[in-house]
């Protein structure tokens, strides 16, 4: 492990410690890559997660996603919060909750959310979650009816993903 991917690890397990962190651990164990790569366009990133995302969903039996605008402003923003503070959080601006930020971006049936940072890439942060019992869970939900993946980057390169999912 290199120097930075222990410094990463070592950060999410403090930013982690004292909240829930049990369901994190699988994140915090695979933070950022040894060798990050360039980094692509946050939409190029979006589109990517959300492609994998539905291969996933379609692969494990579920129906492949629509993507919602809505859910789609609440997961920038929420990604845009997560690397202006760099914090990987379910909690965002204000003590938010994904539910209060996606019912006030105009949608009105809520229903997980995962978060993860430090991937460089769409297959890498779609298969974390897949390791991951409860990202997992939220991401093979066949009751999900639209999603929507936003992706920001924090001053120093460092991708904050969050992926939305609705009942409608």
């Amino acid at each position: 492990m290199t120097r930075s991917t222990r410094k990463a690890v070592t950060i999410l397990g403090a930013m982690l410690a004292g909240t829930g962190a049990a369901l994190f651990a699988p994140l915090a164990a695979q933070a950022a890559p040894a060798t990050p790569s360039a980094a692509v366009s946050f939409s190029t990133l979006q589109t990517q997660v959300v492609s994998l995302s539905n291969k996933q969903r379609v692969k494990h039996g579920c129906k492949a996603l629509r993507v919602n605008d809505q859910l789609l402003w609440a997961a920038r923003g929420h990604s845009k919060y997560q690397a202006k503070t760099h914090t990987m959080t379910h909690t965002g601006a204000g003590g938010s909750s994904f539910i209060s930020r996606i019912e006030a971006a105009g949608y009105h049936a809520p229903r997980s959310e995962n978060v993860a940072y430090g991937y460089r890439s769409a297959t890498e942060v779609v298969n974390a979650w897949m390791k991951s019992p409860g990202h997992r869970r939220n991401l093979l939900d066949c009751g999900a009816k639209s999603f929507a993946v936003g992706v920001a980057y924090a001053t120093d390169g460092t991708p904050y993903y969050t992926q939305d999912f609705g009942s409608r």
